[in-house]
């Protein structure tokens, strides 16, 4: 209501200074005998009429004059003093404004009460609305002022006098009006005094009013503002990185499809770049096995023939659309090549497979028009996309990518016979030379070509990146990249905290973090145990593995060590598939050990997930590890690595030092089962003997940061160093 009363004001104020007069004369005679209805103290119902005359005078003289600001200017507050600097701009606007921002006083609430009933003001009041409202934050600055009370009140005097010149004395109490409006503010509501509460009510919403703030932004030094602006600001995220543009192009992405580490990077490094002003697109085979809810979701975005073959044959590319997390994902669609169940299969199936991906993959690029500054490849399925790059699209706009293939594991790496591939992948015969892709006498090596082609070579970690240029791990390409080391990197991967985190972590059975890990283990732990069908014994020392079961996993060392492992102390947890003989072996430890080993010959994601939690130590004992994510998870977790000081296994986990008590793990160097045993025995020594010691290594253990984005960050500054 007290809006109304002021909203009429501005619309008196706005009509001609004699029309002004009259109206507010005529309205200030009907209010008046309202007024009188109103409770009021005696002696400010004198004060009224003997001040009526005066204020009718004072609106003739057009009254928000400068004067009685000076008067008022001792009295003032730094905000006062602002505000009159905007009156000095708009004096006509102002007073209407002021009485905007005097509404929560109480002479406004006796003013509104006595106009209330006018139905005439109503309308008026109601085509006034919109412009008041524009001007509501210009108003908010005057709002403390003692000068705006004499103006204000001059003002409503037009319409009502009754109501507001009892509280209006002469120029000398502005002081004391001001005082008092601060405590009235609320009496519109309840006439009760309750300033502070209200007054934060009544000037919230004129805050969020930003929208004028540039009129008045020189003279207004405002704190009020000032924070309100602030609070926006943070909205739009800063970037201290140019922008760039970069095509994922790989056979395997979470969720639509993995079989191991590279879908988790190819999820993971995707989303963290957008993050690092990155513009994302990530190319994949539309398998079968793609999960439906993910297919039904997919916009067809155009197709075309491709010519593939050395005899011109082509074949069909259809473009799927599906965007995840500001990550837009293509998928290549085709019946013929990708309706098998699973990605891999053979090489006899794989080869022309992949072929007719990395072609495909550029030539979708060129349909949608897009040029990215970037094309990062993985692994062999996608390293022939450079070799294509600077052969047969030479001369189309992607010429002007440059491109990088990261290595997730040497040991794959697409060789077969020279003919078969010259076939397949329409390639000209000059790249089946010994620099490129021509390996030994009759085969072709499409990593190998990949890595002579491409700009950059990353590996997942800088281990590794050392550890490939040797021949024992080189995997006959040992010479080969010792002569591209120029351009070979290690760049450490890391995990994703949105899927990995045990504080909002669904699937396990109690969520801790580090403030409460070592009493949340336990529970974590016991629970486990019963699940499993274990010994139900809180000190009991339980070893997770999580792997394949092959030998690059080291099992063929665990297999020699499990009857000296164990004893009345120690759990021992396996879960995974591979090799039928690892297979056997842990089925018949599970039976020989009833109670205390248990072989959960499969994969099962809650599974892992409880392990890594229930776990006191998690065993990764690789013959050789590019990264390796197990050791971080369970490191997340709380759980302590014993590992092998191998490949990124070397480069994340620090050898617990138990003299100064650093570290945050057990490692062992040569490939030796002795040596991994007497990692595990050191490990259950300090549990058992120097609790203490081990509560804080899993401590630390926790606070690590082991997420993507360091390793975003150095991806990005590689990117930008290709093309500063």
């Amino acid at each position: 209501m007290t809006k109304k009363a002021v909203e009429k004001t501005t619309t008196t104020k706005k009509a001609p200074a004699k029309k002004q007069t009259k109206k507010a004369v005529s309205e200030a005679a009907s209010v008046e005998s309202k007024a009188e209805a109103v409770e009021e103290p005696k002696a400010e119902k004198a004060k009224v009429e003997e001040t009526k005359a005066a204020a009718v005078e004072k609106v003739k003289a057009e009254e928000p004059k400068a004067k009685p600001a000076k008067e008022v200017k001792a009295a003032e507050t730094k905000t006062a003093k602002r505000a009159r600097k905007v009156k000095a701009e708009e004096p006509k606007v102002e007073p209407t404004k002021e009485v905007k921002a005097e509404e929560p006083k109480a002479e406004a609430a006796k003013e509104v009460k006595a106009e209330e009933p006018k139905a005439e003001a109503a309308k008026e009041v109601k085509a006034e609305e919109p412009k008041v409202t524009k001007r509501t934050r210009k108003a908010k600055a005057e709002e403390p002022k003692a000068e705006p009370v004499k103006e204000a009140k001059a003002e409503e005097a037009k319409a009502e006098p009754a109501g507001e010149t009892k509280e209006e004395p002469k120029a000398e109490p502005a002081k004391k009006t001001r005082t008092r409006k601060s405590k009235t503010t609320t009496a519109e509501k309840d006439k009760t005094e309750k300033p502070k509460k209200n007054t934060a009510r009544k000037t919230k919403p004129e805050k969020s009013e930003e929208k004028p703030a540039e009129k008045i932004k020189d003279e207004e030094p405002k704190a009020e503002p000032a924070e309100a602006l602030k609070a926006e600001e943070p909205k739009a995220e800063v970037y201290t990185t140019p922008r760039r543009s970069v095509a994922f192009i790989g056979s395997e992405c979470y969720p639509f499809v993995k079989t191991g580490g590279l879908g988790d990077v190819m999820y993971a490094l995707p989303k963290a770049l957008v993050k690092q002003n990155c513009d994302v697109k990530v190319i994949l085979p539309r398998y079968k096995c793609i999960p439906w809810k993910y297919q039904e979701k997919m916009v067809y975005r155009g197709s075309f023939e491709m010519d593939l073959c050395a005899d011109g044959k082509s074949y069909y590319v259809g473009i799927m659309e599906y965007v995840w997390d500001g990550v837009v994902y293509d998928f290549i669609d085709n019946e013929e090549f990708f309706s098998s169940g699973n990605p891999y299969t053979n090489l006899v199936d794989d080869i022309p497979k992949y072929c007719y991906f990395a072609k495909a993959a550029l030539a979708v690029l060129n349909y949608l028009d897009w040029t990215p500054d970037i094309i990062h490849c993985h692994d062999w399925q996608a390293a022939l996309v450079p070799v294509y790059l600077r052969t047969l699209f030479e001369n189309t706009k992607l010429a002007s990518a440059k491109t990088i293939l990261t290595i997730h594991n040497l040991r794959f790496q697409g060789i077969y016979n020279i003919p078969t591939i010259r076939y397949w992948s329409g390639l000209p015969d000059y790249v089946f030379n010994k620099d490129a892709l021509k390996e030994g006498y009759e085969d072709a090596n499409m990593l190998k070509g990949g890595l002579t082609y491409s700009n950059i070579i990353t590996t997942v970690s800088d281990t590794y990146a050392g550890e490939i240029q040797t021949p024992y791990y080189g995997e006959k390409l040992d010479a080969h990249l010792r002569y591209h080391s120029g351009k070979l990197r290690g760049i450490v991967n890391g995990i994703d905290y949105d899927i990995w985190n045990t504080y909002t972590d669904s699937r396990l059975y109690e969520n801790y973090d580090i403030t409460n890990v070592l009493d949340k283990k336990k529970e974590n732990k016991q629970k486990l145990q019963e699940e499993l069908g274990l010994v139900q014994d809180d000190h009991k020392f339980v070893i997770g593995l999580i792997s394949r079961l092959t030998d690059q996993k080291g099992l063929d060392l665990v297999n020699a060590i499990i009857p000296q492992i164990m004893d009345e102390h120690t759990q021992i947890v396996v879960l995974g598939t591979g090799d039928a003989v690892y297979e056997d072996s842990f089925r018949y430890y599970e039976n020989a050990y009833k109670g205390n080993v248990c072989s959960n010959i499969m994969y099962d994601e809650t599974r892992a997930h409880r392990i890594y939690a229930g776990a006191d130590a998690l065993l990764v004992p690789s013959q050789f590890e590019p990264c390796g994510l197990t050791q971080l998870i369970a490191m997340h977790y709380g759980t302590v690595p014993i590992v092998r000081e191998t490949g990124g296994l070397k480069d994340t986990v620090e050898p617990y030092n138990m003299y100064s008590n650093t570290g945050n793990g057990f490692t062992f160097d040569y490939y030796d089962a002795g040596l991994l045993l007497d990692a595990i025995n050191r490990a259950k020594s300090l549990y058992f003997t120097n609790r203490w010691c081990w509560d804080e290594m899993v401590q630390r253990d926790m606070d690590k940061n082991l997420s993507w984005d360091n390793s975003a960050k150095q991806y990005k500054d590689l990117y930008l160093e290709l093309t500063w």
